[in-house]
């Protein structure tokens, strides 16, 4: 028996209470194809908030997925730093030159105050407007990076990991910093209508850290800073492996994990089962280099492994969908989740006979 159809909300809900709703639910994380949705390039569709409003609703209106994704660009946090954000005509920002240029310059850092940086009230505000839109028709996503992770940004890759290494107690001064702005930004963006936060973390994937050095750090701030978040949380390992981590990540009190296409989902679902939720794991990159059969045939695999008794939601594996994946195979991705991924899955045991 087909159940009956829900709101994108209902759809989530019920799949992160490890239930199976009516289908899969599938996000669909596209932060620039709302410029391409408007005729407009990424630095003047991130200009205004109500450009990004007017693109998520067109993207979610055409791909039918069951998100809101108010994330502008992962810069945006050094942007409110008063760091250098650079634009391309296709592709995401990306930073510009560390500002924190050497060591001594955490002991005078402070953060920027939410309500006084005009990039982050223009993500309030969008977030404000689309609440008021889809009230609870569909969860808004938040994004945050996570104050383990942002020093990358901050500081440059060689300089953060010599910082963890050599000067522990400095270590500490940013995380500090980085925890409390963190915070306050996750819960400005909850305040303003958001549903739940996604939290950014890839520093602290087995890809980049050791299991040794995450417990040490990434896992202890995570505790902590989720902990203070008056939301849901979201941990994303932004392509990032974290199967050796996964029972651990569950103890920071998150509800959901990104997981990387380099790692098996059935294997990380059966990790999961009843204790967290999954996310992913098509891959965004080959993405750009699909057909739409293939398409089709990437999201029947993953749902084969992951969907059963709910507790997955379909996505890519990054957190953000790139600029060069054609309509076409977002369009085939969607029509494939609303094909098979409808509950009861008849088709899975028949299919896989076939693998």
């Amino acid at each position: 028996m087909i159940k009956n159809q829900m709101t994108s909300l209902q759809r989530v809900m019920a799949t992160l209470g490890h239930n199976e709703a009516d289908r899969v639910p599938f996000f669909l994380l596209a932060t620039m194809h709302g410029a391409k949705e408007l005729g407009m390039s990424i630095k003047e569709y991130f200009s205004k908030p109500e450009n990004v409003v007017e693109g998520q609703l067109k993207l979610r209106a055409k791909y039918r997925h069951d998100c809101i994704y108010n994330f502008y660009y992962a810069p945006i946090e050094i942007e409110a730093w008063g760091g250098e954000v650079i634009y391309s005509d296709d592709g995401p920002p990306n930073s510009g030159a560390p500002f924190i240029r050497s060591f001594d310059d955490i002991k005078k850092l402070q953060a920027p105050l939410i309500d006084e940086v005009p990039c982050l009230k223009k993500v309030l505000k969008s977030t404000q407007i689309l609440k008021e839109k889809i009230g609870d028709d569909a969860p808004i996503i938040g994004v945050v990076m996570s104050p383990f992770s942002l020093p990358i940004m901050q500081m440059g890759f060689d300089k953060y990991i010599e910082l963890m290494y050599e000067a522990p107690d400095l270590f500490n001064i940013l995380i500090t910093i980085n925890e409390e702005f963190c915070i306050r930004w996750a819960n400005a963006q909850l305040k303003a209508g958001a549903t739940a936060i996604c939290y950014f973390d890839p520093v602290s994937s087995t890809t980049i850290s050791t299991k040794e050095m995450y417990l040490k750090t990434g896992f202890k701030i995570a505790k902590r800073t989720i902990g203070r978040i008056d939301g849901p949380t979201a941990t994303h390992m932004a392509s990032g492996r974290c199967l050796p981590i996964v029972e651990n990540l569950i103890q920071t009190g998150t509800a959901v994990l990104g997981v990387s296409w380099q790692e098996d989902v059935r294997q990380l679902k059966t990790v999961c089962q009843n204790k967290i939720s999954v996310l992913g794991n098509l891959n965004g990159v080959e993405m750009r280099r699909w057909t739409p059969e293939k398409a089709e045939e990437e999201v029947k695999k993953a749902i084969s492994k992951a969907g059963s008794g709910g507790g997955f939601i379909l996505s890519d594996n990054h957190g953000e969908i790139p600029f060069q994946v054609p309509d076409d195979v977002l369009m085939a991705i969607s029509e494939a989740v609303h094909k098979w991924g409808q509950y009861p899955l008849h088709w899975l045991s028949d299919y896989r006979q076939t693998r």
